[in-house]
Order: structure tokens, then C-alpha cells, then sequence
């Protein structure tokens, strides 16, 4: 399933997303030297409708064509079948980004795992997943642990950090267990400032000599930490319009990184017994402890701060209506 290169292919370099299937014939790893032996490891298109990291990828090795890498570089290039359709991921696929934990019945799950141990051998040095949001959200940067080479390397992204440990079988979980790890979130598809911040700190981090080990001042850095996930239940209809057991509302992304206040109209229930499902860290039931209902209507009960809100109803389905997050301090 997964090919491993050591050179750029050609023509990948001016290669759309929907086009990489048929250049690659797969996922992709590519091994690229670089003066520093350690590797940067960078995935791009876990997602398939995310394509910033691979423009941003191309945008980094149209820059060095004629130089030398400054620290040795590999490429996970992911999911280009679900690229080629435009989509997060295909009917009956897995989702790329859930798939990193060791599951002998899942194909995608052990590729993952050669992706690891390659990784692993050749020392890597950090790691970087790109993303984009398919709702407004600013750019940020997510870590799985709190230790100070993470959090250095998230705040070289931006000050705003989001802090989670579930799901599990996320890229970046996986690989904090080999060496300091983010996931950019760098907006909408087709945004250029997306692909010129995603480029930049790449460039950065190959530039790096070490990842600073000593606290990030806590004035230079929003934390935030994720508490829980909200989903749909299935069989659960919902939309925009009326006619839904769950009408959201229509212009509900503009609560992305909002603190909201306890009270908060998140939509209205129409069909009888619709809830919304929300789910803590250790997956127990916090659906009470979110959301009330009262004269058909969904509310906060508590303030608190949601990201990954999307209008893009499939999303909601494939992954979650959003994730709810609060304001953390740094530990002294």
C-alpha cells in the first residue's frame, strides 16, 4: 500500500491534489536529504479535502531545487484517493488521521506503523501534520503532550495552542512518542496566507539547530485544552433547514474560538428525543453536563469555548459537529 521514495518524482511538484493518484499510484513516503542527518518528518492530505500542506510542501522544495536541503526531510503524502474525489476520505475508508495505532485487522493501520518505525530509525528529529478547517477558524497549532519541547514548537506557529489527548489514533499522538510533535490547523482550503504560514514555519523548523527545552513564557501563549467531543448520534437527522430532528444554526462556525457564555443557543430539536452526543477524554457521557434543553432549544450550560464547528454536513458525520475546549494555565 504505501510506496517509499528516495527522490521527488517527477512532475510532483506542479501536481494538483486530485491529481496525485494517478502520479504516486498510492500513499506516498519520500526520504529527501538534507545537511542535518536527523529528518523533519511533514505529512499532507491525511485529509483529502486539505490540500494547504501539500501546497506548501511544493511551494518548500521549489525553494531549495537548486540547494541543499538544511535538515534532512521526509514527506507522508496521504490519502490521494480520497484527493482525487475532493473528499476528507472515501465511502468505507478509514479515516487517515484516526488510523495511527497498532490494529492488525486495518491495513491503513500498519502502513501507519512502517511510516513509524522508518521514522523511528532514521532519528526523527520532529514532526509536522498540516491541516485545514472546513468552518471559520483561525490558524493554530495542536500538541499532545505538555511538555516544553512541544509547546516551543506549537508557539513558533502562533501563541493560540490547543492541547488534547483523544482521539488516539492521531499523527501527532503517534509520533510524540518518538519526538516533539504538532498539527497545524491553517484554515479554509484555497486561502494563500494558509499555504505561506504552513510554508514559513516549515522552512523554520528545517532550519532549526535543536527545539528549545525550556518553558514557553506564559504571556507569549493562548492555551486552550480539549474536553470534549459533540456528535451527531446516527439515525439522528439534522441540517440548516427546518424539517430535521437537529436544526443547527446556519451561520454556527462564527462560534469557532468564541468563549461563549453558559446560555448559548446552539440550534433547536424538532424530532423527538434528539440530542446532541458529547463525549469526554475518557469517553464518559458529559452531554448534561454541555447542553439543556428547554422550548426546543439547544443550550450551553456552561461557558465554554468550541473549535472545528463546520457547515459541511458530511464533515459533521465523518468526524464531529465540533470539539469543546477551555482556557488553560501554563504549570509553573
Amino acid at each position: 500500500m504505501l510506496r517509499v521514495m528516495e527522490q521527488i518524482p517527477a512532475g510532483f511538484l506542479d501536481c494538483e491534489a486530485k491529481d496525485l493518484l494517478a502520479l504516486l499510484g498510492g500513499p506516498t513516503l519520500m526520504h529527501l536529504p538534507g545537511r542535518v542527518a536527523e529528518p523533519l518528518f511533514v505529512s499532507v492530505l491525511l485529509h483529502g479535502n486539505e490540500p494547504t500542506g501539500l501546497l506548501a510542501i511544493q511551494q518548500l522544495l521549489r525553494h531549495y531545487s537548486d540547494k541543499k536541503l538544511p535538515r534532512s526531510l521526509s514527506i507522508l503524502v496521504g490519502n490521494v484517493s480520497a484527493a482525487a474525489e475532493g473528499l476528507r476520505r472515501l465511502d468505507g475508508q478509514p479515516d487517515y488521521n484516526r488510523v495511527w495505532v497498532d490494529d492488525a485487522a486495518c491495513a491503513e493501520s500498519q502502513m501507519m506503523q512502517s511510516v513509524l518505525a522508518q521514522m523511528q530509525q532514521r532519528q526523527v528529529f520532529a514532526s509536522i501534520d498540516i491541516h485545514n478547517n472546513t468552518g471559520l477558524n483561525p490558524h493554530y497549532a495542536c500538541v499532545n503532550r505538555l511538555d516544553a519541547p512541544f509547546l516551543q514548537l506549537a508557539s513558533m506557529f502562533g501563541r493560540t495552542v490547543v492541547y488534547f489527548t483523544k482521539p488516539e489514533g492521531v499523527q501527532s499522538r503517534a509520533f510524540s512518542m518518538l519526538c516533539p510533535a504538532v498539527t497545524l490547523e491553517c484554515g479554509q482550503p484555497g486561502q494563500a496566507h494558509g499555504v505561506e504560514h504552513a510554508f514559513e514555519y516549515v522552512d523554520a523548523c528545517l532550519r532549526l539547530t535543536e527545539i528549545p527545552v525550556h518553558p514557553v513564557a506564559a504571556h507569549d501563549i493562548d492555551l486552550f485544552h480539549t474536553v470534549a467531543v459533540v456528535q451527531i448520534p446516527e439515525g439522528t437527522s439534522y441540517g440548516f433547514e427546518q424539517g430535521h430532528d437537529l436544526v443547527l444554526l446556519p451561520d454556527i462556525d462564527r462560534f469557532n474560538f468564541s468563549e461563549l457564555p453558559a446560555g448559548t443557543c446552539f440550534g433547536y430539536v424538532q424530532g423527538a428525543g434528539a440530542r446532541l452526543q458529547c463525549t469526554g477524554e475518557q469517553g464518559e457521557d458529559l452531554s448534561t453536563r454541555f447542553f439543556s434543553y428547554e422550548a426546543g432549544e439547544i443550550r450551553l450550560t456552561k461557558s465554554v469555548m468550541p473549535s472545528m464547528l463546520t457547515r459541511d454536513l458530511r464533515v459533521i458525520r465523518q468526524d464531529c459537529l465540533c470539539y469543546l475546549m477551555e482556557r488553560i494555565g501554563l504549570a509553573r
